[in-house]
């Protein structure tokens, strides 16, 4: 009964971190910040910390700077690929191929974006924060394959019922902290010899 009451708190506050990262990624340039606070949230959660509504925005105050302009790229970036799947697939002979490199390439740029939100801290700097993901992103291609998979999950749930994005966001930011939280259990296990 503990260990589904623990759940069950947990999905509660995935559910919560979702609905506040929905809200703080309004602004657009907010995007990176608010999702890197979800994750801290998440984190914080775990590990027993404030997970107050307060708290979150404050973790929010704290990404921005210098976060604005890592969501401004992360936006331009998507607006940009599809633009051109939307450009290519209707008006260029086998532009269905490039539209499917653009679809992958997406996928890529959204994978590295949930590990930077699962790498930043308070007191990170962005630039080495998103040089580490990006390592991570390709050296962990299983960790990646699990965020590829939560994120197919989002699209999918929320596609058949859009009012379930909120704790489905929560999930996948679950997801990206518990990716990081594995890598970091790998990467320090005695290797065999």
């Amino acid at each position: 009964m503990k260990r589904f009451a623990a759940g069950f708190a947990l999905f509660g506050e995935c559910l919560t971190a979702g609905l506040l990262v929905l809200l703080a990624a309004l602004p657009v340039v907010t995007l990176v910040p608010a999702l890197a606070a979800g994750c801290a949230h998440i984190k914080a959660h775990v590990d027993g910390e404030t997970t107050s509504v307060r708290a979150f925005f404050e973790r929010v105050r704290v990404a921005l700077p210098g976060g604005w302009a890592v969501s401004l790229g992360v936006v331009v970036g998507f607006a940009v690929l599809v633009v051109d799947v939307v450009f290519l697939r209707t008006r260029v002979a086998g532009g269905g191929f490039v539209a499917v490199v653009c679809g992958v390439a997406a996928v890529g740029v959204a994978v590295v974006v949930l590990r930077v939100a699962a790498l930043w801290a308070p007191g990170t700097r962005w630039p080495s924060v998103l040089r580490d993901a990006s390592r991570r992103s390709a050296a962990d291609f299983t960790g990646s394959l699990l965020l590829v998979m939560s994120l197919a999950v989002l699209l999918i749930v929320t596609w058949q019922l859009p009012p379930l994005v909120v704790p489905m966001l929560g999930c996948v930011l679950m997801a990206a902290v518990a990716v990081d939280r594995r890598h970091l259990t790998v990467a320090h296990q005695p290797q065999p010899r």
